[in-house]
């Protein structure tokens, strides 16, 4: 049983709410965090172009209608420029993972996938409306040399997904070799 008055019960419900106003605003107020951007340039294209094709499958298998074909149009027009990449990709995540490179790949792009995926789910229906047209954009480009500045302007890469992750956590990133290792005595 409480003890509570009326009175006291409304003082606490506000003093609350005002609680939760004032956290809520500490957090709006803060400045955003910057994305961690790779320290090559050539580098961080490369995973703006993955995240701009990851987008574009995102509209193709979400908004329906004729974005399927137009993902594939896509890909096929840009298919030399994509292959490219993704062989960049991979040798980035080699370079810095070893053997556990195509591991460190295949996380990348899922959680990629994931981060563009939910943000259209928190869209909702808005979704589709502000995206389909990246098709007539990215196909309007002169050519795909103009790929990697076009994917550099739509900030995809902002979601919470790091493009270059750092040497030390793939130093972090025990290798099986070495864990095998450290058994045999």
């Amino acid at each position: 049983m409480s003890h509570e008055t009326p009175r006291s019960q409304r003082v606490r419900g506000r003093r609350t709410r005002l609680a939760a106003a004032l956290a809520a605003a500490t957090l709006l107020s803060q400045p955003a965090l910057a994305v961690q951007r790779c320290s090559n340039e050539t580098e961080q294209a490369v995973f703006e172009v993955e995240a701009l094709k990851t987008e574009l499958m995102v509209v193709a298998t979400t908004c329906k209608g004729d974005n399927e074909e137009r993902y594939n149009n896509f890909v096929r027009r840009y298919q030399p420029a994509l292959v490219v990449s993704n062989r960049e990709v991979g040798q980035y995540f080699t370079r810095h993972y070893g053997r556990n490179g195509q591991r460190q790949q295949d996380i990348f792009i899922t959680e990629l996938a994931n981060a563009r995926s939910n943000d259209a789910r928190a869209l909702g229906s808005d979704f589709c409306a502000r995206n389909s047209g990246l098709f007539d954009e990215v196909m309007s480009l002169s050519g795909l040399t103009d790929l990697p500045a076009y994917a550099a302007t739509k900030n995809l890469l902002a979601s919470g997904v790091t493009a270059c992750p750092s040497a030390a956590s793939a130093a972090a990133a025990p290798t099986r070799t070495a864990a095998r290792g450290s058994k045999r005595k």
